[in-house]
């Protein structure tokens, strides 16, 4: 492979006096192989901005803007950064980032890239030993990574967001991790849709156990690995091996169970599994995409034990709670963003989690580059592939959209025939500010919110606009909903 040599100084636009020629020389080094593994994008992106800092015996520092710079290239990128580190620097290579945590003060913290060595693997392989029970060498040596937790260290209860939408399962994510195996909650099923923070609650558990020394026997591992790993034993002929490892763990934590659907030997050894650490009072946790009774293909003895402990749901966040979210990311970041920025972003990514993350993310990624403000022309433009805001041209649809947001209530809802208090409040917001704010007729309306007559669009209108001058609470949430319509609208 050859490599077009870089120009230092084009390719580290934050360079200063604090790099000396040796990290200069090896980091270029590093940028060149990778600028051939990577797309132009991500390493313009995540890359570019770095500074090389100093190179002391193979030991090369360097210099990211952001705490978020860190953590992303960590979990997307550290596998490729030591490879690269182990052929330039050889064996005993290592690296230091330094993250410029407060940027007014230019007063940077280092953190070192995590390594783990064979030896350490096998020494958290040595919690089996703690439950009385030898195991072979050469089988820790061929599992060895199984017996790494694999937990995300930054997947904690403090990083966590409770609200409505995750509460019960939070509280006893909570007492579970305060007393594994010993609760009614054996096994904990978490269950919600994708990217509401399953994994981020279940490794919490797994690392509360690990740091407050209650068992370092604690393994997170992802329904397709399980799977992928039995079949490769079986073909290996190790599967005695594969279920003795299983069953020495204290607390196992298990992603996505509805991919063992259809995977009847699989299941069978799940069965099996669980029959031996449930007896031993190990605790077992449980996420799924679906309540475990909806889940089709798997067996019904299997379905009985995930059934036996609690089984506890998330739901996508409501509003206060993603700007709970938004506001504790950007405190671990050490940055701040207007407050109608983060308006906008807890108002338009209402599903997802990840997707709030995301937008985080690429917003800091975009103000390390450009070195722009952070404000709400900013904001739209670099989220425009994300989050595709309407036209000036207010509609119906984006007060419907307001009104659901706002209420923590879906269309259906609000187009059906439920007078439930908070969804007939949210029908009658959505008629009053629709006629207000619109040119539509009441017969428009009226069809929009559910195949309504014109009378009833007069009624909702006119009940709205009393309570409004007779009752503040009634004021504020019509000035609220304006305030997310206007928003939503630019």
């Amino acid at each position: 492979m050859t490599s077009q040599p870089l120009n230092e100084a084009d390719d580290n636009p934050h360079s200063n006096g604090k790099q000396n020629n040796g990290a200069v020389r090896i980091w270029t080094s590093c940028l060149n192989v990778l600028r051939e593994k990577l797309n132009d994008q991500e390493f313009k992106t995540w890359f570019a901005p770095i500074t090389p800092l100093d190179l002391t015996d193979n030991e090369l520092t360097i210099e990211v803007p952001s705490q978020f710079f860190y953590e992303w290239i960590e979990e997307n990128y550290s596998g490729q950064l030591k490879q690269v580190l182990r052929d330039i620097l050889g064996s005993e290579g290592k690296l230091m980032y330094s993250i410029v945590m407060d940027k007014s003060q230019n007063q940077p913290v280092t953190i070192e890239l995590p390594h783990q060595s064979i030896n350490s693997a096998l020494h958290d392989s040595n919690c089996s030993q703690n439950n009385g029970v030898s195991v072979e060498r050469d089988m820790l040596e061929r599992y060895r990574t199984k017996f790494e937790s694999h937990l995300n260290p930054k997947y904690t209860f403090d990083t966590l967001i409770r609200g409505d939408c995750n509460s019960l399962a939070f509280a006893a994510s909570k007492s579970v991790s305060q007393n594994p195996g010993q609760s009614a909650f054996n096994p904990l099923v978490i269950y919600g849709g994708v990217g509401l923070g399953k994994t981020h609650m279940t490794q919490a558990i797994g690392n509360h156990v690990r740091e407050n020394n209650m068992s370092q026997c604690v393994l997170y591992v992802s329904s397709e690995k399980f799977a992928v790993d039995f079949v490769n034993a079986i073909q290996n002929g190790n599967i005695g091996e594969f279920s003795s490892f299983y069953r020495k763990v204290d607390v196992l934590i298990i992603d996505d169970i509805q991919f063992f659907a259809g995977k009847e030997k699989t299941q069978e050894e799940i069965f099996h599994i669980f029959n031996t650490l449930h007896q031993g009072n190990k605790q077992i946790i449980l996420s799924s995409d679906r309540p475990i009774k909806e889940i089709r293909g798997i067996e019904d003895r299997l379905i009985s034990r995930f059934n036996w402990g609690l089984s506890a749901d998330i739901h996508p966040p409501d509003y206060e709670t993603r700007k709970a979210i938004i506001n504790s990311k950007l405190e671990q970041s050490g940055l701040t963003f207007e407050a109608n920025v983060i308006e906008f972003i807890a108002t338009n990514v209402t599903d997802n989690v990840r997707d709030i993350e995301g937008c985080i993310v690429k917003l800091l990624a975009a103000h390390s580059l450009d070195n722009q403000d952070i404000d709400l022309a900013f904001t739209k433009s670099t989220l425009k592939d994300i989050i595709r805001t309407p036209s000036r041209q207010l509609t119906l649809e984006t007060i419907e959209k307001a009104i659901c947001s706002y209420f923590s209530i879906t269309p259906n809802d609000l187009k059906g025939k439920s007078k439930k208090k908070e969804i007939a409040t949210g029908r009658q917001m959505a008629m009053f500010l629709s006629k207000e704010l619109t040119d539509s007729s009441l017969k428009t309306i009226g069809l929009h919110f559910g195949g309504r007559d014109h009378s009833t669009v007069i009624h909702g209108y006119n009940t709205v606009r009393n309570k409004v001058k007779t009752s503040t609470e009634a004021k504020n949430h019509v000035d609220e909903l304006k305030k997310r319509i206007d928003i939503m609208s630019i």
